[in-house]
This record gives structure tokens, sequence and C-alpha cells, in this order.
């Protein structure tokens, strides 16, 4: 009785078990109706069978066969002649599901939508079709926004590079308040209008978004996110790294004569070729700026080289080829940890590919002989022997991590590479000191230091750095209250990750009034 409380108005004449299902037959206790007039009537014009289905129990679906009875309005005034009785939690007008498993298939919809829900709900008893919960879902009516003060603004992608769409949230409870088509600043600058309780507005550094919370809440005040700040502060530092990449390998403990007990430096073996990647990058890299000098476009320029677009952009984008090919001639090879040993036991006499991969496959090297015998092919065109090689540098990757690393928690090892790094490069030494100064007014909320500290990124060498403090002029006071304001975008990036996984979820297909729907209800 507690799980279907309106039993109470029923009479079960006949319960029936099925294999999927299980079957009530039931009439009305009372004998009289009430009409929407709030008439009651006793004058029985007609009798029909209304089947409702309602929650599973057991496993088994539950159907209600329930005789209705047709009454007589006896009110004069009622435009009603007849009306059929209803039962309060059991049925409603033209539905087939009592309310209860209404709500149920509706909270499984708004969970994991159509196809996906579909499965569940088959999986504890009720049968339910993909389309049906889709429309349950839609039918929900928006929550109300009410009063705003503290507002999170973000885009997110439809369709990555071509079509976006912006949400909204409220920072103090970090609920969904709207979900609409598009990032321009108008849309935003219209919701805001209508909403001038609006008092702080934390956003990416979008102008668009920029512009649309100046001219919809200019009483508001402009908040940028830190996150952004710091991500944007590391593509600057690792740009800088690549352009002194040259400078991160640690100069070589000795010569080969040293190690060998010898005094006199043994002849070196023939330089490597260079990769055919590399070349062909250094190739490109040259056509590209050959054409773009002439006035072609990007789209041109990779109709005739035969790239796309993107690879044309990262070509004309580059300063040097070396900008380029970074990342291919900091490219790992499964030889490399192995490589002291190859060259130590090679200038001991031993060449035999077989047998030096078999010792160092005893060192743990995964690989097989065929990539030894690759390595060691240069030096047996050489003068015969094989260079002592120095420590392996840092990627670039991994000097932008220490940087950006707090000092406390870096590894001893991390940190003593760093240390030395920082003595033999003075540009990096300075760029380190600049995002430790960054990083420090960032954390403790110091914004009144940002004039001084964009100063003197300005006025340094180090040209990446400089363009972004230059970058933090154009949205100076949405920095500054960034850098000093409590507030942060950290919920509406946590709102915006679900909202990426729901669209997945529906595999990218969804419409935007049902993404908005599960976006703003399922919680």
């Amino acid at each position: 009785m507690k799980l279907f409380p309106y039993l109470s108005a029923l009479l079960i004449e006949e319960a029936e078990r099925r294999p999927d299902k299980v079957v009530l037959r039931t009439r009305v206790r009372a004998a009289t109706g009430s009409c929407r007039c709030g008439q009651i009537s006793a004058r029985v014009h007609g009798r029909y069978v209304r089947r409702l289905r309602d929650v599973a129990v057991g496993g088994l679906g539950v159907v209600i066969e329930l005789c209705i009875r047709r009454f007589r309005c006896e009110n004069a005034a009622c435009p009603v002649v007849t009306f059929a009785e209803q039962i309060t939690g059991l049925t409603t007008p033209h539905r087939r599901h009592t309310p209860l498993l209404r709500g149920v298939l509706t909270q499984i919809g708004l969970a994991l939508a159509g196809r996906a829900g579909a499965r569940l709900a088959a999986a504890v008893g009720i049968s339910v079709g993909k389309d049906m919960l889709l429309r349950l879902v839609r039918a929900l009516p928006e929550p109300e926004v009410g009063d705003v003060e503290v507002l999170g603004v973000d885009d997110f992608a439809f369709r990555k590079g071509r079509h976006y769409g912006t949400v909204l949230i409220d920072m103090a409870t970090h609920r969904p308040l709207h979900l609409y088509d598009g990032r321009e600043g108008e849309d935003l600058a219209a919701w805001l209008q209508g909403h001038p309780e609006v008092k702080v507005i934390c956003r990416d550094r979008s102008s668009g978004y920029g512009e649309g919370a100046r001219v919809g809440a200019p009483q508001a005040e402009q908040v940028a996110d830190r996150y952004h700040l710091w991500a944007n502060l590391g593509q600057a530092v690792e740009k800088t790294v690549n352009a002194h990449r040259s400078r991160l390998a640690d100069p070589p403990p000795g010569d080969v004569g040293t190690l060998r007990g010898q005094e006199a430096e043994p002849e070196l073996v023939q330089p490597p070729a260079e990769l055919k990647v590399v070349a062909r990058l250094r190739d490109q890299h040259t056509a590209a700026h050959e054409l773009w000098a002439q006035g072609m476009s990007k789209a041109a320029i990779g109709r005739k080289l035969g790239l796309h677009q993107a690879t044309v952009r990262k070509l004309v984008g580059a300063r040097s080829a070396g900008d380029v090919v970074a990342k291919s001639l900091q490219r790992a090879h499964i030889v490399d940890p192995y490589v002291g040993y190859l060259h130590r036991r090679w200038n001991e006499g031993v060449r035999n590919a077989a047998q030096l991969c078999r010792e160092i496959q005893e060192l743990g090297y995964p690989g097989g002989e065929l990539a030894v015998q690759r390595h060691l092919r240069r030096y047996r065109t050489g003068r015969g022997h094989a260079p002592v090689p120095g420590p392996k540098p840092p990627s670039v990757r991994e000097v932008t991590s220490w940087i950006m690393a707090h000092p406390e928690h870096l590894s001893d090892e991390n940190a003593d590479s760093m240390h030395r790094l920082r003595e033999r490069d003075a540009d990096l030494d300075r760029l380190t000191l600049h995002v430790r100064k960054f990083a420090a007014m960032m954390t403790g909320r110091h914004g009144d230091r940002l004039d001084g500290w964009i100063t003197g990124a300005e006025q340094d060498t180090l040209a990446p750095l400089a363009s972004f403090a230059r970058n933090l002029r154009r949205d100076l006071d949405a920095v500054r209250n960034g850098l000093s304001l409590p507030y942060s975008s950290g919920a509406v990036e946590g709102n915006s990750n679900r909202l990426k996984m729901l669209k997945r979820q529906m595999f990218g297909r969804a419409g935007l009034d049902l993404l908005r729907k599960r976006v703003l209800l399922a919680r």
C-alpha cells in the first residue's frame, strides 16, 4: 500500500501473472464521481476499460486494467454533459502511464536520453521506446532562473571549429541557468539586460563576452578566469623554451678518449643523415614562405603544395624551420635509454648487433634487434668508433612543466636539472623569475602588482612573454579583478565538462532543445 497509495481507492477483482508482466483488473470503490465543475454525480452514463502501465515490481511490468465509469453532470450550467471519473495519483487525462511511472521514465530520460534509457528501462521490467523518453524530457518545463548576483559564462562546441554555443551558470549554486546557440556578445547582452541584479560576471578572455557584459550589465564587475590566464602564460613559456631548444642539453661530461683511457681524442664518426621527415618539413617551410612572400593566400598555398590548410598556417606562422621541426627532432626512440651502453660497448670493440641486443634486453630493453641494427648502422660506415653520448636533453614540454610548477613540487632530480639550466641560460632564468612572480601574484590575490609585472615583461627581450603581457592590457580591468577577487570560473568549467559528456552521450546529434533540457534539469 505504501508503494501504491492509490490502491485504497480501488477494488482489485482479479490479478493475473504473465511471463513478462502482472495484470491487475480493478474498479473504483466510490459510488459517485466528481465533475470538473465540482458537481458530485451518481448517474452512470456508461463504462469502458482503461489500461494503465505502472512501475515494475520484482522485474515484472505492472498493467492496471481499470473499469472506468462515465457520469452525467447534473449541473445545468456546466458545459460538460458527461465526464469520466479520475483517481488521484493513478489516472491523468489522455495518459497511458501512471504519474509514478511517468516520473520514473522522465528521470531515466534525463539521465541517459533515448537508446541508453530504453535499455535501462527494459532491464528493470519497463518496456518503453527511445522516442517516448525524449518526448517526456522535452515536455518538462524549464526551471525558473531567479535572481543571480554572480554569473559564469563559457562557450562549448556543438562541432569544434565550426559551431558553438554558450552556457550561463549561477556561481552561487553552480546551477546552469541558460543555454543558447552562438557565442556572440549581443546575445549575452540581451540576456543580461533582463537581469539587472547581476553584480559579477566570471568569464574567459573572449572579447565577444567582454563586450556583451559591458553593454548588457555595465554595473557588473568582470572577472577573467585565472585558469585561462595561467594556460595562456604556459603557452607563452612553451614558445620561449622552444626558441631556446638548442640550449637545453647539458654539456657532455667528457670525451671518448677520457672514457677509454686514452689521452688523444679519437676520430669522430660521420654525422648521421638528417631524418627524412625533418628534411621534408624544412623544404615545405621554405616553399610556403616563398609563396606567402609572393602574396598568395594560405588556401592557394595549400592547393599548390598539396597540404592541409592547418599545416600551411603552421608553416607560415613559424619564423624559422627550426620551430617546425622541433617536435620531430625531439621524438623519442625505443633505443634512446640504452644509447650510452651501446656506445660504450661499441668503443670496447663489440660490434655484433645481436649480442648487443641481448645485453640491453637484460637491462630492460623491450624492443627487437632491428632497432639496434639501425642505430649502429651509422657507426659501421664511419671511422670505427662511436661518440660518447651526452645526457639526453629534456624536451620542451618537460622544461615548460618545470618552469610552471611550484619549486617545492619538483623532484630532486628535476630541481637539479632546472638549477643547471638556469645557470647556463640567462634568458630562461629571467623567464622563470617572471613566471614565479605571476604565480605569487595570482595565488596571493595581488592584482595591484599587475601593472608592474606587465611593464617588466614588455621590457624584457622574451618575445612570447612580452606578447602575452601586451594582450593582458586589452582586458586589464577583468584580469586585475581575476587576480584580486575570490571569484573563479571553476564551476563553469565543471559544468562545461559535464555538458560535453551529455553531448557525446547523445552521439553529438542532439538538438539544442533536448540538450538544454538535460543540462538544466539533469542534476
